[in-house]
């Protein structure tokens, strides 16, 4: 029996709950073992874990703004650090990353470098003294700091833009999770997926978000390590292979140029189904110069400063000290798994490739790989296709394709391994989408009723309709993601990228100079976030519909245009226009001293 304060006792309490998860696996391996099915092993992986958070989040449920808007500020560093790891690591960093570098090469790990880098910046430029402030959301330091309800509007737009953006790719990897583990069609999976989300964050709100967060963590980073171990050990790569990452990519080099690659003619792709690509080098182009990679790597570190679900894990610690420490352990936690990445997506493709292994398949005859059973489940889900371009019979390295989604969810069943792991993997990966989904849609919707609702149309509201207000707009927004996501517009990655160029086009300057330069003033900052956004997005739609773009600023990288016309734009105005007043001046003043007591206070 677990007694005392709550927060008091959050190790024993996760230890229990890391004890039970465990206990869970052993029990799904016996089944197994006894013939339980690898259908029955993925519904009741995925069922579990969602009921338990679902608990999590109706054990979690208030009716006080102060806990639903920053969890009552009394997350304490580690379990904060926590949190943010599984808010941050998305769908798109369990499910699509090793999938990007296993198809696109090395170069993509230029995400890695700028999403870890990103939280230099967040440490050094932003997360203690928006802590400091005091404040419930992004726009809400916005319309604070510059002042005026058209800013802080403005602060809202740019939040939703990039925000939604990242959750439709959150929903479409809990849908392609849920459509395999469930065996539903991907359409129908994704509103699944939704109700699993919400279940977390409806009654609780940033309390609620935060428990089942630290819960989520837990599951998806066994999930994530249990098989790269595993797998290492049992190909010989040694039980921790980060150390042996540039043999085995020497591995592939030569795999590759025994093997030879073959073009395929536009006539064989139309065959292939869409949204499945073929092994590639494992140095490919992509990134291959150094502004490609450096660029990509900016995007990303400013843009993980400018999103506001990130933010907001900050304004949950009890001090301003806590906000800095927490900053440290969520780099930690990330770290735990994004070194890993790269290490999965050389070990899948090995799996594939390496005639040495038995799970090899280059080389082997069409029919004999067609009836593989992990190949016809992953074909069935069309994540998976072979073709005999060729007409020799012999499967060749270009007539294997596969979904960049199916890297991480396969790689299991292609090794070899139990079809317990797939299970645990399938609700990691579950895991990862809703723990970020949860908070993007918690920021969108709280910062629509706290700073649209509240603080412009009735700042005379009652708490209980504030947080009626909030529910209803998670149901609104989760809904829409869902709906988006279903149509399959834009891949799990790219969706991802293109939330963080959205978010620091509008609101890397606004935010780090709200804090860091007290000359700038209401009339910049809308220009800045109005500016910012729309040239991010005009260059974004050039680019998408042919424009050949200039100075290497691609369509993943479109932030950097954007943001740069957001900084002229807010210091030229700014410069143009009065300055603020002294009160505001001493309040950026106050901001920057990293201690002592919030300046706003409450809410």
């Amino acid at each position: 029996m677990i007694k005392g304060n709550f927060i008091d006792n959050l190790p024993k309490v996760y230890g229990i709950y890391t004890g039970g998860f465990l206990a869970f696996i052993i029990i799904m391996s016996i089944g197994e073992q006894m013939g339980m099915t690898s259908k029955a092993i993925g519904i009741c992986f995925v069922a579990f874990t969602v009921a338990i958070y679902a608990i999590i989040g109706y054990l979690s449920r208030t009716a006080q703004a102060d806990a639903y808007y920053v969890a009552g500020r009394q997350v304490p560093t580690v379990f904060n650090g926590m949190a943010t790891a599984a808010d941050w690591m998305s769908g798109a960093s369990f499910v699509a990353m090793a999938g990007g570098i296993y198809f696109k090469g090395y170069g993509y790990m230029a995400l890695l470098v700028g999403w870890t880098g990103g939280y230099v910046l967040v440490a050094s430029l932003l997360a203690p003294y928006l802590r400091k402030f005091g404040c419930y959301t992004v726009p809400d330091f916005i319309g604070t700091r510059y002042g005026g309800n058209l800013s802080r509007f403005m602060a809202v737009v740019v939040l939703t833009v990039a925000s939604f953006t990242y959750v439709t790719a959150q929903i479409n990897a809990t849908g392609t999770i849920a459509s395999v583990a469930l065996d539903i069609p991907f359409q129908y999976a994704v509103y699944v997926g939704l109700i699993s989300i919400l279940l977390c964050s409806m009654l609780g709100g940033m309390r609620g978000v935060t428990w089942t967060q630290v819960a989520q963590y837990i599951v998806l980073i066994i999930a994530y390590l249990l098989p790269v171990f595993w797998i290492s050990n049992k190909m010989g790569a040694g039980f921790f292979p980060h150390f042996m990452l540039a043999d085995e990519v020497s591995r592939i080099a030569e795999l590759e140029a025994q093997f030879g690659f073959v073009k395929n003619s536009a006539e064989n792709l139309k065959e292939v189904p869409k949204g499945l690509a073929g092994i590639t080098k494992a140095h490919s182009a992509v990134n291959a110069t150094p502004w490609a990679f450096i660029s990509l790597a900016l995007a990303m570190m400013m843009g993980t400063a400018s999103l506001p679900h990130v933010m907001m894990r900050y304004f949950t610690t009890p001090s301003v000290k806590a906000a800095r420490k927490s900053v440290g352990w969520s780099l930690f936690f990330i770290f735990l798994l994004y070194s890993s990445a790269p290490m999965l997506a050389t070990l899948s493709k090995l799996s594939l490739i390496d005639p040495s292994l038995p799970t090899g398949i280059i080389g082997k005859s069409i029919t004999e790989v067609q009836a593989i059973d992990w190949y016809q489940n992953w074909n069935q889900a069309n994540l998976m296709f072979v073709s005999d371009f060729n007409g020799n019979g012999t499967l060749e390295l270009n007539e294997f394709f596969m979904g960049g989604k199916a890297v991480v969810l396969a790689t299991p069943e292609i090794a070899g391994l139990p079809y317990v792991i797939s299970g645990l993997v399938a609700a990691g990966g579950m895991a990862a989408a809703m723990s970020t989904a949860d908070g993007l849609i918690l920021a969108i919707a709280n910062a629509i009723s706290h700073d649209v609702y509240y603080k412009i149309i009735d700042p005379k509201a009652e708490t209980a309709k504030r947080l009626v207000v909030a529910r209803v707009l998670l149901v609104v927004i989760g809904f829409a993601g869902a709906t988006i996501a279903a149509l399959e517009i834009q891949g799990i990655l790219g969706s991802v990228i293109w939330a963080f160029d959205f978010a620091m086009s509008g609101l890397f300057f606004p935010l780090v100079l709200g804090v860091w330069w007290k000359r700038a003033n209401k009339e910049g900052a809308i220009a800045g976030m109005f500016l910012g956004l729309v040239s991010g997005a005009a260059y974004l739609v050039w680019v998408r519909t042919g424009g050949s773009g200039f100075l290497g600023i691609t369509q993943l990288t479109f932030g950097i245009f954007g943001s740069a016309v957001s900084l002229v734009s807010m210091v030229v105005v700014s410069l143009m226009t009065s300055a603020p007043n002294a009160a505001t001046q001493r309040m950026v003043d106050e901001v920057r001293v990293p201690s002592g007591r919030s300046i706003i206070g409450k809410q």
